[in-house]
């Protein structure tokens, strides 16, 4: 902390040093290179529409709080938020050498400035839309939706040659930021890079600005105390060099014996899809046909990548947390712009093997398991029944993650991960009407008074929980233990399943977290992951005797069933 924020001060005086709406492309990408977005999000993925090629891609951003409806909603608790987010916002800009007055002044046009670009920005369901999101234009077309940015000066910034076509998400959005720039003064785009600058690396600046982050986000999570500093500096430790912690977590925690164990869980789930598709009566064959072929190319990764990345040349030193922090985000700066253009490569992993948590890869058609996310604390692998695995792991986890590829978004890319139309009018109707079905039944939830999940922003995630819990259990009836019958601590082979599916979900969140999830995540909070697709099953309410008047119980015309 001693070296305060010197390691920072040649951007500070970069942003000083702003004069005109030229110099806010060439300031932006100084920052981006340090780890700070302004602006708009910018990143390199495979292209929706060839998916073997990665491309540079432009979306909507540039906003402190953490979504749009934040600025938009005029409830109390809204309200309460943005008046902290101006105290918040004049803190650090105090702290960083304003006075008081032009603090609180700059905290007001900023939030000004970012409203605006609250209202042009699309709300989470929208972005769910890939069909929607997706627009490849060349750079000329692609300049004039933002002619006031300095284009030249973006990618000589960024250090590649401009590329010949780039793919867009919101077009409006970068429509409406060009008439920002045009309009809002130096002195608040000042304000406003310094300000995120800061914001962004406030948990490694001196006390000042690390309590004020904390203070802050306590907003949001309802945190009490601010954790250790050694945790936190774990927790950065992990941002940068995560993947080479993971060669030391799967050492110790998953052998290869283990991840034998779900490659093969991996293709018993494939297996109880492919049957569950044969009998699905409201699909057609040609559109099943489809199917079949996208699931059996499906590709899984279990554990931990095969090729680990170099992290070599990334500067890490003993003077100063911040420098080190920087100098990651440098690094994968870098590594991320060195793809454009490039073919995608299908090895990578977008996660740590020591993660908690697991992701599909439409543009992959993969599935992506960390070790991290088959580890039930305080127990081996070789101490859990199967009733556990099939639940924790089969279901919450591989099936979901399977299921991903066939939800309302992941349906929409084929076997070779591109964005195209593969089903009839017909099936893609009738899908509509079931997953329809699941959105009416969220939004009914409210965790909060008055507070309600979006069920048409969680739609996938909750199909694929709903699918993910059938797929399990189909694969756990076909298992010696199931057909046993035996009892485990009192509680038959069924029970435990349900119960081995609900302990993925075991978590508590205090108010401020669980409203932040609702408005921001595409996942419904864990307490309606489990009691959501389990009310819908038949077969939980014969396990445990649920009957009407219970409050899991749903009567059979209003279950839904998709896959």
């Amino acid at each position: 902390m001693q070296d305060g924020l010197n390691a920072l001060q040649p951007l500070l005086d970069s942003i000083r040093s702003m004069t005109t709406t030229g110099d806010i492309a060439r300031i932006a990408v100084l920052l981006r290179s340090a780890g700070t977005e302004v602006l708009f999000d910018t990143y390199v993925g495979a292209d929706a529409r060839n998916s073997e090629k990665n491309a540079l891609q432009y979306w909507q951003g540039g906003l402190g709080l953490p979504e749009r409806d934040y600025y938009l909603k005029s409830d109390s608790a809204s309200l309460e938020i943005r008046s902290k987010y101006l105290l918040y916002v004049a803190r650090l800009l105090e702290a960083s050498g304003s006075d008081s007055t032009a603090a609180h002044s700059s905290a007001q046009n900023i939030l000004a400035l970012e409203t605006r670009m609250a209202t042009a920005s699309r709300p989470m369901e929208k972005l769910r839309d890939a069909d929607a999101n997706y627009h490849k234009m060349p750079r000329l077309e692609w300049a004039q939706l933002l002619p006031a940015m300095d284009w030249n000066a973006w990618y000589a910034g960024m250090g590649i040659n401009a590329p010949d076509s780039v793919i867009v998400g919101q077009p409006e959005f970068f429509t409406a930021l060009d008439r920002s720039i045009r309009t809002t003064s130096m002195d608040t785009w000042q304000a406003y890079f310094r300000f995120h600058l800061l914001h962004n690396l406030a948990f490694a600046l001196p006390e000042r600005f690390a309590m004020a982050s904390f203070d802050f986000g306590r907003t949001f999570s309802g945190a009490k105390v601010r954790k250790p500093r050694w945790k936190r500096v774990i927790q950065s430790t992990e941002s940068a060099l995560g993947e080479w912690l993971g060669r030391l977590y799967v050492k110790t925690y998953f052998n290869a014996e283990t991840r034998k164990r779900y490659e093969g869980l991996v293709e018993e789930i494939r297996i109880a899809l492919k049957e569950r598709i044969a009998g699905l009566n409201w699909m057609s064959d040609s559109t099943r046909q489809r199917a079949y072929a996208k699931l059996n190319a499906m590709k899984k990764k279990v554990g931990y990548p095969d090729q680990w990345k170099n992290f070599s040349s990334m500067q890490i030193d003993t003077i100063s947390w911040v420098r080190n922090v920087m100098a990651a985000n440098h690094w994968w700066d870098r590594y991320e712009i060195g793809k454009i253009g490039k073919p995608v490569d299908r090895t990578e992993w977008d996660m740590y093997p020591q993660t908690y948590n697991a992701y599909y890869n439409a543009s992959n058609n993969e599935i992506v398991l960390p070790a991290g996310i088959f580890t039930v604390p305080g127990l081996k692998d070789e101490e859990l029944d199967d009733a556990t695995v099939y639940g924790y792991a089969a279901a919450s986890t591989i099936g979901h993650e399977i299921i991903h590829g066939f939800d309302d978004e992941g349906r929409k890319f084929d076997d070779k991960g591109n964005l195209i139309n593969w089903w009839t009018q017909r099936d893609e109707s009738a899908f509509q009407t079931r997953a329809e079905r699941i959105i009416r039944q969220f939004d009914a939830i409210q965790p909060l008074p008055g507070l309600h999940i979006n069920g048409r922003a969680t739609t996938g995630e909750n199909i694929a929980d709903l699918g993910g819990v059938i797929l399990g259990l189909h694969a756990y009836r076909k298992t010696r233990e199931y057909k046993e019958g035996k009892p485990i601590g009192g509680f038959t082979p069924i029970q435990r399943y349900f119960m081995g599916y609900a302990l993925g979900w075991l978590e508590h969140k205090r108010d401020e977290a669980l409203r932040n999830q609702v408005l921001t995540d595409y996942h419904a909070p864990a307490r309606y992951r489990i009691n959501g697709p389990l009310a819908n099953l038949p077969e939980f309410h014969e396990a445990f005797g649920v009957k009407p008047g219970d409050p899991m119980y749903m009567t059979d015309s209003l279950r839904v069933r998709i896959w």
